[in-house]
Formats: C-alpha cells, structure tokens, sequence
C-alpha cells in the first residue's frame, strides 16, 4: 500500500510539473521584454541627470508611469507577471539576454527614435 502511495504522488507530481499554471492577465514573455528594455533606458536617463538622487527618483517614477501607458498596462500587471517570471529562473534568464541583446543594439546602433 505505501509503494502504491508512493507512486500515486510521484505520477501526480510529475504531471502537474509539466502544465503551466500561468495565471490570466499576466504580459507576454514578449511584452515583458519590450517593458523591461523601456524601464532599464528610462532608469540609464534618469540616473544620468545632473540632478539629485531623490529628484531623479521623482523623474523616474513619473517616467515610469508613461511605459505603462505606452505598453497598455498597469504597474500591478508588471508586478504580478515579474512575480511570476522570476519563479522561472531559465525564463527570465532568457528574457533578460534579449533585453541586454536589444539595449546592447541600441547603444552601438542610436535610431531616430532615441534622438526624440
């Protein structure tokens, strides 16, 4: 009985292992990449003002607020989707070298876009 246990909970884990328990309303892989390379730039402009400390943290918050706006989503939503991300470190490992790949781009190649 207890090997029939045993086995019981080793087939119900390892099924459960493989479905994805994503819950509604998260962003995208894609769409965290895309937020992610806009606040690490805005985060690169704010601290390098010649202002104080405090007064670029200000910048950067209501900078912060116009990402959400551009990508169509709240500063809860990004929580919530980082939280679940990061449970998946080779995920987030993987969004993170397309976001160095893309800011990497970005600073050998300047566009337009930047120089608005």
């Amino acid at each position: 009985m207890r090997r029939l246990l045993i086995l019981f909970l080793l087939i119900s884990t390892a099924l459960s292992c493989g479905k994805s328990n994503k819950p509604d309303g998260l962003l995208s892989e894609d769409q965290m990449v895309s937020v992610l390379i806009d606040i690490h730039l805005t985060e690169g402009v704010a601290s390098a003002l010649p202002i104080p400390y405090d007064s670029s943290q200000t910048l950067y918050r209501l900078l912060e607020k116009d990402i959400f706006l551009k990508h169509d989503t709240s500063d809860s939503v990004f929580t919530e989707s980082m939280r679940y991300y990061l449970q998946y470190p080779e995920r987030m490992d993987q969004m993170y070298a397309r976001v160095i790949d893309s800011l990497v781009v970005r600073e050998s190649n300047p566009t337009s876009e930047e120089k608005m």
